[in-house]
């Protein structure tokens, strides 16, 4: 070989520079985030979990507002005896106003169910019927006081706006396993204190984003309607010369990460004109069934819907449903994006809160049994945090983040098991407790997923679900 086929050393030396140059640029970009979020071309594409999962979906019952738990599941013998009484240690601004620091006894009598003997205040008959199915925690605890900080807790473990919720993290994790309807599907009346960032898919894309839904609507998901000017394969030709054109646009701009969010946004509209409507129709379903869950009943109507609709997404393999409560007033201090917010009155309140939505719930723990769904759905029920103790007005009970209920069932769950507990009088978590991230690393364990090894790397750091905390707690596991 001649001298003439050889690069010359200026050249050499500029070539590598520009490949050293390139690498370096590939690890940034890889390390701001950039090329961290590559998936498949779909990016909704089923994924396969870490180990095998117990679970395949979840239908979450939110109660916006937040269940006092000594009204419902926690029962408290030594704060009925003490009514009236000063609450030892009681601090008035434990909660968002000021409480009164004498020991409200609840209203409610309880009874134990079950075999598990477990207690359950009198308003919640239907609920009583599934103990058995039920896992309690009893000594869960936020960070907030406030509505809106506690949801965004609850659902994306930060008191902040900007971070993902559980709901868009599975999606990221596992994907979809139906093309035709969203992964992540939010249903709610009045929306909750908060509102969308609540759900909000925060940095990850934005196609692990939920799709939010008032299901008393006529139409609960607008602009469905299939434009009658054209057929379906009219509307299929315009959609691909529209999807070409924007994956050319795409193309050259490798690092807009929702650009393709958007692509299958319009791809899974597309297919939703016919498989949304179908799930939605509720009418389908047999009068015993509709008048099982409530329908029939002006008081549990709303919920009894949104709660029949999460039965029948799961059915056809949405991975996450939320259901969130609402009402357009509830007496003794909830409203509509806060029913169980009794702070005027409590037995007032938590009567009508549990109308709406107590035979509702038993009826899904019902349908999701005699249909095999229930051990791979995951029903979670429970508040952003507890009440008071001590009352506030005499009859109510302010804002408690020390102390409060949730309860979980199907899905892996160990059912009749008791978890956790508060002091004597209900007011703080003593036993066992449990953080928000301690219930996240619970559910995606039950997803077959590690919570520390589900990351997505953004501004230079790899986040998850759980942050930097969060134990899966092992107890509750079947």
């Amino acid at each position: 070989m001649t001298d003439s086929f050889l690069p010359s050393r200026r050249s050499f030396l500029e070539r590598a520079g520009l490949g050293c140059g390139s690498l370096a640029l590939t690890n940034l970009l890889f390390r701001q985030g950039v090329l961290a979020a590559a998936k498949p071309q779909n990016p909704l594409a089923s994924g396969a979990p870490t180990f095998a999962p117990r679970a395949k979906s979840v239908i979450w019952l939110f109660q916006t507002g937040s269940p006092s738990q000594v009204d419902t599941f926690d029962y408290k013998p030594e704060l009925q005896k003490r009514n009236g009484q000063p609450l030892a240690g009681a601090d008035p601004k434990t909660g968002f106003f000021t409480t009164s620091g004498k020991c409200l006894g609840s209203p409610f009598a309880f009874k134990q169910h079950g075999q598990s003997g477990t207690w359950v205040s009198e308003v919640l008959p239907n609920m009583a019927r599934h103990v058995d199915d039920m896992a309690f925690i009893y000594s869960c605890y936020s960070q907030s006081n406030n509505h809106t900080p506690a949801m965004l807790e609850a659902n994306s473990g930060m008191i902040r706006q900007g971070h993902p919720s559980m709901g868009s993290w599975l999606t990221y994790g596992l994907g979809s396993d139906n093309d035709n309807l969203p992964a992540y599907v939010v249903m709610h009346g009045t929306k909750p204190r908060g509102g969308d960032p609540i759900w909000s898919s925060g940095f990850l894309p934005s196609v692990y984003q939920a799709t939010a839904l008032d299901p008393r609507k006529p139409k609960p998901i607008d602009n469905l309607d299939r434009n009658e000017q054209f057929d379906d394969g009219q509307q299929r030709s315009l959609l691909d010369a529209l999807n070409q054109v924007n994956r050319r646009h795409a193309s050259a701009r490798p690092f807009d990460r929702d650009l393709a969010a958007r692509l299958e946004s319009f791809e899974l509209a597309y297919r939703m004109q016919t498989s949304a409507p179908e799930v939605f129709e509720v009418s389908k379903e047999s009068e015993t069934v509709r008048e099982s869950y409530g329908l029939n009943r002006k008081e549990s109507q709303d919920y009894g819907k949104q709660c029949l609709i999460a039965r029948r997404l799961v059915e056809s393999g949405v991975r996450f449903v939320q259901v969130f409560a609402s009402s357009t007033s509830t007496p003794g201090g909830g409203v509509g994006d806060v029913p169980w917010d009794g702070h005027s009155d409590i037995e007032a309140n938590h009567r009508a809160c549990a109308a709406s939505m107590d035979q509702p719930v038993g009826a899904l723990l019902d349908d999701l049994k005699m249909r095999g769904l229930l051990d791979s759905t995951l029903v979670i029920w429970g508040g952003e945090f507890g009440r008071t103790s001590d009352s506030q007005g005499g009859k109510g009970r302010d804002h408690n983040p020390h102390a409060y209920t949730t309860w979980m069932a199907g899905g892996g769950i160990k059912g009749g098991t008791h978890y956790g507990a508060s002091d004597e009088f209900g007011y703080k978590a003593v036993e066992n407790r449990t953080s928000v991230h301690d219930i996240h690393a619970t559910v995606l364990h039950l997803f077959g997923l590690k919570h520390k090894e589900l990351t997505y790397r953004f501004n230079g750091r790899d986040f998850r679900l759980t942050d930097v905390a969060g134990e899966v707690i092992h107890d509750l596991l079947a």
